[in-house]
């Protein structure tokens, strides 16, 4: 079988499921295969972030619209 036919049966299967706990927990599964897109950062991006949500707890934020004017 194909991976397109595989997919498609999948999908198909887990149309029929009406068990909210499996759906949660195929959910968690695929998550976890798709992999944290933290990991793919560079070390400089994630201390940006890191930078930036402390910025914000601190209460320093900016608004949209200067956002805006500021890149434009």
């Amino acid at each position: 079988m194909d991976l397109k036919a595989s997919k498609l049966e999948l999908i198909q299967a887990i149309l029929k499921v009406d068990n909210a706990s499996i759906i949660e927990k195929m959910a968690n599964i695929l998550r976890k295969e798709q992999g944290d897109f933290w990991n793919e950062l560079s070390p400089e991006q994630q201390q940006e972030i890191k930078k930036g949500l402390a910025e914000l707890d601190q209460g320093k934020r900016v608004s949209y619209d200067s956002f805006v004017k500021k890149i434009s």
